[in-house]
């Protein structure tokens, strides 16, 4: 599903997603990744909700948003609380969601400006 212009004053912007992965500046992601607002989009290497560890976390933090949209997948799955420490630690707001709707929610921030980063789950076809 198309969402958005492929650019927005040098933002990060999805541009879609669906079951073959998601697409972040006309390039296709078929694996996890995290989205800052601006800079590089990089490979994650989190499959599972549950399985994600603080390390995880530490990785997102390190970039030092104002808020994290966390898209656990197809369905929405949360992380263990423990995981979620770093985020905690520095006062980083964050949402759980599938991760279609993090995708779309990831878009309407980055337009309103906003210092943002989007963990996503993506699932490898197959």
């Amino acid at each position: 599903m198309k969402l958005q212009p492929d650019r927005i004053d040098s933002a990060n912007v999805i541009g879609a997603h669906g079951p073959e992965g998601v697409t972040v500046n006309g390039r296709l992601y078929t694996r996890s990744i995290i989205v800052p607002h601006a800079g590089e989009v990089v490979e994650w290497d989190g499959r599972e909700a549950q399985e994600l560890q603080a390390e995880h976390f530490e990785q997102v933090a390190a970039l030092s948003p104002e808020v994290v949209l966390f898209g656990s997948g197809p369905r929405l799955r949360f992380p263990r609380p423990e995981a979620l420490r770093p985020l905690v630690e520095r006062g980083v707001g964050m949402e759980t969601m599938d991760t279609a709707a993090a995708c779309r929610t990831y878009n309407v921030l980055i337009s309103e400006g906003r210092s943002v980063v989007a963990a996503l789950l993506v699932k490898p076809l197959g």
